[in-house]
């Protein structure tokens, strides 16, 4: 199936999006955010700052940023969060959502309504989405 038939063209991002986002603010240090990474089971959260998503750590930031910089653990997030923030609203379609993620080279999306994060969708949603269907 190509991703891009009618059928994923209707289905919506907050059909299947998952609804557990973990967020902190920027100020919060890796080392915090990590750990609320480790006890929740998220591979990413959702940097605010004044309550407003402005970026995103994921484990990769973690391992590269990190490691490859030698910033210490106790650096805040915002130094090592990715910014601008690439997000979709939970309204648009699957196919919207894959090609933002494909051209933006991107695994994780933010789902965002109104300025707030509402859930995110990962490419690991997405396979497993077209792999049901």
């Amino acid at each position: 199936m190509h991703f891009s038939d009618p059928i994923q063209q209707k289905t919506l991002v907050k059909q299947i999006m998952n609804n557990s986002v973990v967020s902190v603010d920027s100020s919060v240090t890796a080392t915090n955010a990590a750990k609320m990474m480790e006890d929740v089971g998220v591979g990413a959260i959702v940097v605010l700052e004044n309550n407003l998503p402005v970026g995103i750590v994921t484990d990769r930031d973690f391992a590269i940023k990190i490691t490859a910089h030698s910033y210490p653990i106790d650096t805040p997030v915002r130094r090592i969060m990715s910014s601008p923030l690439i997000s979709i609203d939970s309204n648009s379609n699957l196919w919207v959502a894959s090609d933002l993620m494909s051209t933006r080279n991107v695994r994780k999306l933010p789902v965002i309504d109104d300025g707030k994060v509402v859930g995110i969708l990962t490419s690991s949603d997405l396979v497993k989405h077209i792999a049901d269907h």
